[in-house]
């Protein structure tokens, strides 16, 4: 089994909406090491973190991070070693339009 560390997803949503920031391939699991959420502006913006198994809906009950305040120019950063498998979706979602940028940091596995 050969094991990839990397970047696993980055993402800057210009709008609202529920984005993807990383999906597992096929034939591959995942190890999320790190998942950091940076507001790059002047006031505080909520962050939403889904972790979707199989691409369920996001909701509620698959938060990680729910509506978390991400004060002004500043970075949070969550290390929880994330387990995935093959179609599991992590989902990210701003409050503020084109304010917060999120990262996921770990492992694949195939």
């Amino acid at each position: 089994m050969a094991t990839a560390y990397k970047i696993l997803g980055q993402s800057a949503p210009a709008n609202t909406s529920n984005a993807d920031l990383y999906t597992v391939p096929s034939a591959t699991s995942a190890i999320v090491s790190t998942i950091s959420i940076t507001n790059t502006t002047a006031t505080s913006a909520n962050a939403t973190v889904y972790i979707r198994k199989a691409a369920a809906g996001a909701a509620t009950g698959n938060a990680l991070v729910y509506t978390q305040a991400v004060p002004a120019y500043s970075t949070v950063t969550y290390t929880n070693g994330i387990t995935l498998a093959t179609t599991d979706v992590i989902t990210v979602n701003t409050a503020t339009a084109s304010a917060l940028t999120f990262q996921a940091f770990g492992s694949e596995l195939s």
